[in-house]
């Protein structure tokens, strides 16, 4: 695994309790010491946190430039390759996810996903969508990998995705995923299938004048194992006319 995970030792948010006025509940002077070591100890283990850029699963995610803690793109330089492992999401960990990978440019930082839409709650069944990880930059656009339980889409288990049904059928399931709000089939310009190995995926362009996520999407799909993973890349009038190419090249390097 290329990306570098750590398990922060304690929750952003702490309560403690106010000391009773009562010297019989006063530590000893070694239970001092000793408390005194532990904030040393933790204080140097946060320091060290802060010196060392990492990317890290969902709500612990850093807004780094990946292209710090990333390798090139053995396909193109220019580009970063983000390899997803079970060291990244509870549905990696718990299987309901296989790994996948895609390409980033350097310059795009890691994203935090909010605990309600990350899947963490629910693992490891979870009965609908929720969102892996989350890539953006300002400038040029973001993408996001969201995965379905396959159970939500058919009965048949470790099914392919040609067994689910047809593209227009699967994004007519899928679509709010991609818009973060809703799917109008109208807004859907080209579909097709790609074949990567033993792999079927399909893909989409859809043009979302309404959407949360940006004014243009572009989606990939395919089932594997327990999931149907959704790879998706949204971009605003703006970043689009800039970036599409760039935008394009991050879509098609996905792969599970």
């Amino acid at each position: 695994m290329v990306t570098a995970s750590v398990s922060l030792p304690s929750p952003m948010y702490s309560t403690t309790s106010s000391p009773r006025n009562n010297s019989s509940l006063k530590p000893l002077n070694n239970q001092r010491y000793c408390s005194n070591q532990s904030l040393t100890l933790r204080r140097e283990f946060l320091k060290g946190l802060a010196l060392c850029p990492l990317i890290l699963p969902n709500s612990q995610a850093r807004e780094i430039d990946v292209g710090s803690v990333l390798p090139p793109a053995p396909s193109d330089p220019s580009f970063v390759i983000f390899k997803a492992s079970s060291k990244d999401t509870p549905a990696l960990r718990a299987g309901n996810v296989q790994p996948y990978q895609f390409i980033l440019p350097p310059t795009w930082k890691q994203t935090r996903v909010a605990n309600i839409l990350s899947g963490n709650y629910c693992q490891p069944k979870c009965a609908e969508p929720w969102v892996e990880v989350k890539f953006e930059d300002e400038k040029q656009g973001k993408v996001q990998v969201v995965a379905s339980p396959l159970i939500r889409l058919t009965n048949k288990p470790n099914a392919l995705i040609e067994d689910i049904g047809n593209p227009d059928k699967l994004i007519a399931s899928l679509g709010p995923f991609v818009t973060g709000n809703t799917y109008d089939p109208d807004e859907l310009v080209e579909t097709s299938v790609e074949k990567i190995g033993d792999q079927t995926y399909y893909k989409y362009v859809l043009e979302t004048p309404f959407a949360l996520t940006g004014t243009h999407n572009l989606a990939k799909a395919t089932a594997k194992g327990n999931s149907v993973v959704l790879f998706v890349v949204s971009a605003n009038d703006k970043q689009w006319q800039s970036s599409q190419k760039t935008l394009k090249a991050m879509l098609d390097s996905f792969q599970v």
